[in-house]
């Protein structure tokens, strides 16, 4: 029989857990239910700040449903047999207007994965990309482990 046990992450963990990590679900509340889209993220432990950008192809449903990004929860996880992890964030992601870029910006940006291109069936220049930072207003953190009872 195997038994899992539940461990609430410290706020160190969760740090280090996102940092180490870079893509996670964004998932709102809209007036028709739930709404997710994956993203890659960059996340500064110090002011617990996410930086991350949306890609809208022109035709996107995510346009449809995410004109303004209201408030939001991040959800990253990794599932590595035993362990289970997730880590969800909540907060507001503010656009990041191209006059409002500072350095700091371009520096977190600077150190976030890029989506890839080539997985939208539109050229460049049919996609509008868009930078976004969430302070996070809750963070919470749970680490599974599967052990064997014998």
């Amino acid at each position: 029989m195997t038994i899992a046990q539940q461990i609430a992450m410290s706020d160190e963990e969760i740090h280090e857990f996102l940092a180490a990590r870079q893509t996670a679900v964004m998932a709102v509340d809209i007036d028709d239910g739930p709404y997710a889209v994956p993203i890659t993220y960059r996340f500064d432990p110090e002011t617990e700040t996410f930086y991350f950008r949306l890609v809208y192809p022109r035709q996107s449903e995510k346009r449809q449903f995410i004109p303004d990004v209201p408030e939001s929860w991040l959800i990253s996880y990794s599932e590595e047999d035993p362990l289970y992890q997730s880590v969800i964030a909540k907060g507001r992601p503010e656009e990041i207007r191209q006059d409002e870029i500072t350095p700091e910006h371009v520096v977190q940006l600077g150190q976030t994965s890029r989506p890839l291109f080539e997985m939208w069936r539109s050229s460049r220049s049919d996609v509008d990309i868009r930078l976004y930072e969430m302070q996070a207003e809750e963070l919470s953190g749970r680490r599974i482990e599967a052990i064997e009872d014998e």
